[in-house]
């Protein structure tokens, strides 16, 4: 295939007359326009045309190198002449001045300053603190409703998200809280076998498990496997306009969509800590008997000792407060999607994190009441 080039003809001195030869194409290298440039400023030169008789083939590529062009003649005065183009090229560059080129439309490089950044920041913070609470309210009035028995949600929905956040959550939820417990034990054995008291990992294991870190393990289960889809169904909905639908029908996306998911959480989540305790206390004995030689009688008898109903119930409303923070994020993060499909995932990811950070924070905040209170 002949390249793309340029001859510089001059018959009358001050027109310079370019003559495309070879094929212009994209994937091609052509001529750049510097070097028309600097072979006009060699002479006189008050315009410049073309000759095309032996131009084989062209697309955009020789739109671009002519507009390019015809912006550095236009700086220094010299008249472009287009009609020895073909015809097809003249009428795309036409077509290309129909509409001119919107002002400020090219994306500026600008810098901030580092309190300009915090300033920022911070007044994004307090509007998604704005937002959560809004969303709160809104979701209060239909809990209300629900309790009252005026609720609008299909009942065939909410059995169907009773299995997705129970039954099927139960075997990652078991995989993840055994291995916590056989974690906890190795690492509880390593120390107190320096003081040749292997037998209250027992006490640590199940006191630990039951009060609080198997809320938590389950809480960020919930967070990264259902809080996620969450996010996820209600961002897709947003972007085929679905959730426009029923607010044109009269429909609350909050009391519909949002209410069903919250209680099946909500009332999952202590089942799924129950379970996820008695794997934790079952894979710590796994370390302790076949491991360390404890008796499995001796273990699970200073397991029944060691952890109190306090335990239990704290560990209980721990997983509850969990759910509807896990769920509230969740819905939260969906609704708020964008229109496009990687807003979707944005979303997704958003829900999880703030999941998971309202976990951790609601943990410290049980930790320090419980701490003050003596319980």
């Amino acid at each position: 295939m002949k390249e793309a080039t340029i001859e510089f003809l001059s018959p009358g001195g001050s027109e310079l007359i370019l003559k495309l030869t070879g094929n212009w194409h994209m994937v091609d290298k052509t001529p750049a326009v510097a070097d028309v440039v600097g072979e006009m400023r060699q002479g006189s030169i008050v315009k410049v045309s073309f000759d095309s008789a032996e131009l084989l083939s062209w697309d955009t590529c020789l739109l671009t190198f002519i507009i390019d062009l015809e912006e550095q003649l236009h700086a220094v005065g010299v008249e472009l002449n287009l009609s020895g183009l073909p015809e097809g090229v003249q009428q795309l560059y036409t077509l290309s001045k129909e509409v001119p080129k919107k002002e400020g439309a090219e994306r500026g490089q600008t810098t901030r300053s580092f309190f300009e950044r915090i300033g920022e920041d911070a007044i994004h913070f307090l509007k998604s603190i704005q937002k959560i609470l809004s969303f709160i309210g809104e979701v209060t009035f239909p809990v209300w409703r629900f309790f009252s028995g005026r609720i609008q949600f299909r009942w065939s929905d909410f059995g169907i998200f009773l299995q997705e956040t129970g039954v099927y959550a139960v075997p990652i939820v078991s995989l993840i809280s055994f291995l916590f417990g056989v974690i906890l034990a190795f690492v509880g054995v390593m120390q107190l076998k320096l003081f040749g008291a292997q037998v209250y990992v027992a006490d640590l294991v199940g006191i630990a498990t039951v009060r609080i870190m198997g809320a938590v393990m389950t809480g960020i289960i919930m967070a990264g496997r259902t809080g996620a889809a969450f996010a996820a169904q209600l961002g897709t909905m947003v972007v085929n306009e679905e959730i426009d639908a029923l607010k044109t029908l009269g429909i609350s996306p909050v009391e519909f969509l949002v209410l069903p998911r919250m209680i099946a959480l909500t009332l999952m989540m202590p089942l799924l800590t129950l379970f996820a305790n008695l794997m934790g206390i079952i894979g710590g004995g796994a370390v302790a008997v076949g491991v360390y030689d404890i008796n499995s009688v001796v273990y699970f008898s200073r397991v029944s000792e060691a952890v109190t109903l306090n335990d239990l119930f704290i560990g209980l409303f721990s997983g509850t407060t969990f759910g509807v923070l896990i769920s509230l994020a969740g819905c939260l993060r969906g609704l708020e999607c964008g229109s496009d499909a990687s807003a979707v995932g944005d979303a997704t990811t958003s829900a999880v994190v703030t999941s998971i950070v309202a976990i951790i924070v609601d943990t410290a905040i049980i930790i320090i009441a419980c701490s003050i209170l003596g319980i």
